[in-house]
């Protein structure tokens, strides 16, 4: 099977192949560090942000920036709640996964400028690669739930242990 389209872009599985990657990882360091992760919340948009993260299998904790706080105070919460550090496995505190539309870009960069100003540590690859990859079939976290099936088996391969999860 060709891994290019005959217009020299990548096929859908190729594209499904990476982001399901970066999706494991995510998925894999926001489970509770009981069920192997290391319990790093996930920080979306709004509750149907919240909903499609679930049917990927996320379980850990997913904190929604629409939740009638202002900015200066959510971020103060998730740096009070959070710290500048993942103290279960050292890497960053907090996965940013804004939507890659106009908007999402503009809350992701206000988001990244004041928590980094507060010294808290973001992973923001997982966003980035899905920008990369999903892009044709929306620009949005919630775009991603009609894709679900196909990209948990993609994530399979990745985290092997968020197959068995609940949708």
């Amino acid at each position: 099977m060709s891994r290019k389209s005959t217009s020299g872009n990548p096929t859908q599985d190729v594209r499904f192949e990476s982001a399901g990657r970066a999706l494991a990882l995510a998925r894999e360091r926001n489970r509770d560090v009981e069920q192997g992760g290391s319990s790093c919340p996930v920080l979306i948009e709004g509750i149907k942000d919240v909903k499609a993260l679930r049917k990927l299998g996320f379980t850990g904790v997913i904190e929604q920036l629409n939740r009638g706080w202002d900015r200066s105070r959510l971020v103060a919460y998730l740096f009070e709640k959070y710290g500048c550090n993942n103290p279960n496995d050292g890497g960053p505190a907090i996965i940013l996964l804004m939507d890659w539309d106009r908007t999402g870009g503009r809350i992701q960069n206000d988001m990244s400028i004041r928590l980094r100003a507060m010294d808290v540590s973001l992973d923001e690859e997982t966003r980035i690669e899905l920008v990369r990859a999903m892009k044709p079939e929306g620009k949005t976290i919630e775009s991603l739930a009609p894709f679900a099936s196909e990209l948990r088996e993609k994530m399979s391969y990745h985290d092997p242990d968020g197959s068995d999860e609940e949708e």
